[in-house]
C-alpha cells in the first residue's frame, strides 16, 4: 500500500504537519458522489454531515460541476476592478430568489457575517443618524457567525472566544429564543444606538436550536417597531436545508437582511453573499469595501445553477418531505429513552444523547465504524445533516444504523 492509499500515515502526517484546530474522526476521504464518499481504502461511507450543509446539493452533482468545468476553460478570476459576463445574472438572480434589490457576494460564511456587521454600522450612521463610532447590535447567546476577531467576541462559547481578546465592542448578547429580552435590550436603546439585530434562525452549531414560533415573528415586530435591521444569517440554515428555501419562510418572516453561504458554492468552492434592499446595501461605495476573489467568475457560475435550482423547487420538497420520516424515526428514539431530546426541521437535526450511551464523540466514532459520517458537538449532542439528495432507502438504512448502535 502506498502512502497515498495508508490511512494511517496520512493521519500522521497531517497531525504532524498541520494546526490541530480540527479534531476529524479516522477516516481519509477521497472522492463523492451523491451523499457517498469514499476513503483512500476503497470503503465507501455514507454522508450524514454535507460539510455543514455547504453540500445540500450533494458531492459531485452533475450540473454544477458541468457549470464549473465550463468556466474553467473561460475565466475564473478578474476581480471587481472590471465586470465579467457572469456578474450580473448571478447577482440579478439571486436578488429576486431573496426577494431584495442588491447582493454584495463575498468567499467565506465569515466574511459575510463580517460584510452584513459592517453594512448594518454604515446604515445606522448614514441612513439613522447614529452618533459616530456608538452603533450597537444584538445577537443571541450560543450563536456561531464565524471564527474572525469581531465574531468570536460576540460568542457565548470558551472555545470560540478564549484567548482571542481583546474584542470588537457594540454588541449586546441575550438568550436566544426569548423575546422577553430582546425586548428588553431594544427598549434599553434611549439613545438610537442600536442598528440590527443578528440572529441565526435555527442555531446550527448549537445543537440545530429551534426557537419557540413566536420567536421570529416577534423579533421581527420589535425590529420593525423601532427601525432596527433584522439579519437573518440562512448560512446553515438556508438554501433548502430546512424544507424551505429559507428557514425564516417557517415563520413567514421576511428579515432585511439574509446572510447565505456555504451551499450557495454548491460544494464546489467558497461562495457567500449579503442580500439586502437597496437602502440597506446602498450605503456602501467604491474602495470602502470589497474582496479580491468575491463575486469571481467561477464562482458566480457555480451560485447561479445553485439559485436556478432552488427557484426548480425540488430540493426543498425533498428536504421536506425525507425530513418528515427522519424526525419520525428519531422521535421513537427518544421515547425508547436512548434519546433525551431531538431538534430540527427537514434534513437537519440535533440529537441529544442519554447519559450512559457515551459521549457524541465515541457515538461518532461507532457510527463510522459502520460506514456512516456524523459529528458531535457540546459533548453529548449529534448533528445529522445529510444532503439533501440522499436516497430514501439511503436515509433508512443509516436511521437503521443508529439504532443499532444506540438500542444495540
Amino acid at each position: 500500500m502506498s502512502v497515498q492509499e495508508n490511512p494511517a500515515a496520512l493521519i500522521a502526517a497531517a497531525e504532524a504537519h498541520s494546526a490541530h484546530n480540527y479534531h476529524p474522526l479516522p477516516v481519509v476521504l477521497s472522492s463523492g458522489r451523491g451523499a457517498w464518499v469514499t476513503d483512500v481504502t476503497g470503503r465507501r461511507y455514507l454522508d450524514l454531515l454535507a460539510g455543514y450543509s455547504a453540500l445540500n446539493f450533494g458531492h459531485g452533482h452533475p450540473r454544477l460541476i458541468a457549470e464549473a468545468k465550463a468556466q474553467l476553460t473561460r475565466l475564473t478570476l478578474t476581480s471587481r476592478a472590471f465586470h465579467h459576463e457572469r456578474f450580473a445574472p448571478f447577482v440579478t438572480e439571486l436578488a429576486e430568489l431573496c426577494g431584495k434589490d442588491m447582493v454584495l457576494p463575498m468567499n467565506t460564511g465569515a466574511e459575510a457575517v463580517e460584510t452584513a456587521v459592517k453594512t448594518a454600522r454604515k446604515w445606522g450612521y448614514r441612513v439613522r443618524g447614529v452618533p459616530a463610532g456608538r452603533a450597537r447590535i444584538v445577537v443571541a447567546a450560543n450563536n456561531f457567525h464565524g471564527r474572525t476577531t469581531t465574531l468570536v467576541g460576540f460568542s457565548t462559547d470558551p472555545d470560540a472566544y478564549e484567548d482571542h481578546g481583546p474584542f470588537t465592542p457594540g454588541f449586546t448578547v441575550v438568550p436566544f429564543g426569548d423575546l422577553a429580552a430582546m425586548e428588553a435590550a431594544l427598549a434599553d436603546d434611549a439613545e438610537g444606538e442600536v442598528v440590527a439585530v443578528l440572529l441565526e434562525p435555527i442555531q446550527g452549531e448549537a445543537g440545530v436550536v429551534v426557537p419557540p414560533a413566536d420567536y421570529l415573528p416577534g423579533v421581527r415586530r420589535l425590529t420593525a417597531e423601532r427601525g432596527v435591521l433584522l439579519m437573518a444569517d440562512e448560512i446553515q440554515s438556508g438554501l433548502g436545508r430546512t424544507g424551505r428555501t429559507f428557514a425564516c419562510e417557517h415563520e413567514n418572516v421576511v428579515p432585511d437582511v439574509y446572510i447565505l453561504g456555504k451551499a450557495l458554492g454548491g460544494g464546489v468552492l467558497p461562495v457567500s453573499a449579503v442580500v439586502a434592499s437597496s437602502e440597506v446595501l446602498g450605503v456602501q461605495r467604491p474602495g470602502e469595501h470589497g474582496s479580491t476573489f468575491g463575486g469571481n467568475p467561477l464562482a458566480c457560475a457555480v451560485g447561479l445553477e445553485v439559485v436556478t435550482m432552488l427557484r426548480e423547487g425540488e430540493i426543498q420538497a425533498r428536504s421536506a418531505r425525507l425530513g418528515e420520516r427522519l424526525h419520525e424515526e428519531l422521535g421513537k428514539l427518544v421515547g425508547e429513552g436512548v434519546l433525551t431530546e431531538v431538534r430540527g426541521r427537514g434534513l437537519w437535526a440535533g440529537l441529544d444523547l442519554a447519559p450512559g450511551l457515551g459521549t457524541g464523540r465515541e457515538v461518532a466514532t461507532k457510527l463510522l465504524e459502520r460506514g456512516l459520517l456524523v459529528k458531535d458537538t457540546h459533548g453529548s449532542t449529534l448533528r445529522i445533516a445529510p444532503p439533501l439528495v440522499i436516497e430514501e432507502e439511503d436515509l433508512d438504512w443509516a436511521l437503521t444504523q443508529l439504532r443499532e448502535v444506540l438500542v444495540g
